[in-house]
């Protein structure tokens, strides 16, 4: 039976982080067991991993085009991994799929996180071998340190809320459409077998289900993404946007994306890049390419968004929240982030998270290129804002981490009367002045003024600050050849102050 990822992806590294796969050339029994065993653990709550036999690997990397096994190598592999993983303790079983790639046999081992956690290994398939517990650090397998085990011991049970069992659902809650068209959206091959499958079987292969055949039920995260009528059993499961006239919030209009999770995500997204997200073009003289501005680029929206349907917690009663003032964006999200992240580290932007809050989410997430990897979501947020020259996003929490918010602000070229209100006339003479490159003395010399570090701390610098005036030799403010030009921004000001457009 095939497993419910786009095995290509997969391979390439495209969906799961090369941290949580690991290849082999070969069948090695006893290093594959204390993998399978660091999997189950899933000490970070990553969502456990991959192993993949038939690929060789240098530094962690796949070696391409693989070697491939042997078709008489599955059964005898098959059987002795059923074997080995019955010295797991409590027993622990991955899913196993013989997989064809690039006209070679592979056989890849699906280990998600276990429900049982803590695992512990044999370290030989000796007799009398000692047990241990294994935990991934980084792409390796390791036996924990003193404090990272009493960690793994306290998270005994501790089973993320997306991947706990739903006992006040049951299985056919399922849309079993919604699988098959979430299967064929990834190019799973188990969406051509669902003809000839039972739900029961399908909600298995897809680990969204748990329990004794007679008493299967259905994952949260099964029915988050799946479920009949998803918001009768999470009705917070929405996101809500309110675009608001003024800073008061007098005046508003709201609306709210429901549904399953990645259907009402895609929507909401939809209305951010469709209503919105404004582009601004402007054609600078003596060049051929227009610059293109926006007003919040949508790369970092829809980063932002993503992350917070990926974080946020399914068991509290608080919809994702979109504010949309003139001013700014505020995107909340409950509840807050997890330790260590608190107010300091976001404010200088050091998001070292290592553990996660749900671990299936983003799988899904992933499978649909709605989300990146592991802590990538906040570098892509400010590559994003910052090629757009964008401001910097604000990030906030409380002393609880009751909740998790992100401010966006727009562009400068969408704020202007910001920037009017605070130059004054002889800044506005200066941005006239220097359509050409002006130095400093000629600048001076225009206003009737003393080439004196007073007046041009006090009229040029805050021009510069706000990048309305550039200087010609950026990297060396204080050259005896700088001049001053004005900007673009500068331009939009002085059009903007213009009395036909007051």
């Amino acid at each position: 039976m095939a497993l419910p990822i786009n095995i290509n992806e997969l391979l390439n590294g495209k969906t799961v982080e090369w941290e949580r796969i690991e290849f082999r050339e070969g069948w090695n029994p006893e290093r594959t067991l204390r993998t399978i065993c660091a999997f189950a653990n899933d000490f970070n709550n990553w969502g456990g991993g991959y192993v993949v036999l038939g690929i060789a690997e240098n530094n962690g990397q796949p070696v391409l085009p693989p070697i491939g096994l042997q078709l008489n190598q599955f059964d005898p592999i098959q059987q002795e991994l059923n074997n080995i993983c019955r010295k797991i303790l409590p027993n622990y079983f991955p899913i196993v799929e013989p997989v064809d790639f690039q006209n070679k046999k592979v056989l890849v081992l699906w280990c998600p996180g276990g429900s049982n956690r803590p695992y512990k290994a044999p370290e030989t398939l000796g007799t009398n071998s000692n047990y241990h517990n294994y935990i991934r650090r980084y792409s390796l397998t390791v036996q924990p340190t003193r404090d990272d085990e009493r960690e793994l011991l306290s998270m005994a049970n501790q089973i993320p809320f997306d991947d706990q069992v739903n006992h006040n659902h049951q299985l056919s809650d399922i849309d079993l459409s919604e699988i098959k068209t979430f299967l064929n959206g990834i190019n799973s091959d188990l969406e051509k077998e669902i003809p000839i499958l039972q739900l029961s079987e399908i909600s298995r292969r897809m680990n969204i289900a748990e329990g004794a055949d007679e008493h299967l039920l259905p994952k949260n995260v099964g029915l988050l993404f799946f479920a009949k009528e998803p918001q009768k059993v999470f009705p917070s499961a929405k996101i809500e946007i309110v675009s608001f006239e003024d800073e008061a919030g007098s005046n508003y209009t709201e609306k709210i994306f429901a549904g399953t999770l990645h259907r009402h995500l895609k929507s909401a997204l939809d209305y951010l890049k469709d209503i919105v997200v404004k582009e601004k073009i402007i054609k600078e003289p003596d060049k051929a390419e227009s610059k293109r501005f926006f007003n919040y680029p949508y790369d970092a929206l829809e980063e932002a968004l993503c992350n917070a349907v990926y974080h946020r917690g399914y068991d509290n009663d608080s919809p994702i929240e979109l504010r949309i003032y003139p001013s700014r964006i505020d995107m909340i999200s409950f509840p807050g982030p997890l330790l260590p992240l608190d107010n300091e580290k976001m404010k200088n932007f050091q998001f070292d998270v290592r553990k996660y809050r749900n671990r299936r989410i983003g799988e899904f997430l992933k499978e649909l290129h709605l989300t990146e990897g592991r802590a990538t979501g906040i570098p892509t947020i400010m590559k994003a804002l910052e090629k757009n020259q964008s401001p910097k996003p604000v990030f906030e929490t409380d002393d609880n981490r009751t909740y998790f918010k992100t401010t966006f602000f727009p562009h400068p070229l969408f704020n202007l009367s910001k920037y009017a209100e605070i130059i004054n006339q002889k800044q506005i003479d200066i941005l006239n002045y220097c359509s050409f490159p002006k130095s400093r003395a000629e600048i001076f010399k225009h206003l009737k003024m003393s080439n004196h570090f007073k007046n041009y701390d006090k009229f040029l610098t805050p021009l510069i600050e706000k990048e309305l005036i550039l200087r010609t030799i950026p990297d060396v403010p204080k050259a005896p050849n700088q001049k001053y030009v004005i900007s673009v921004l500068g331009n939009e000001i002085l059009e903007y102050l213009k009395p036909d457009d007051k």
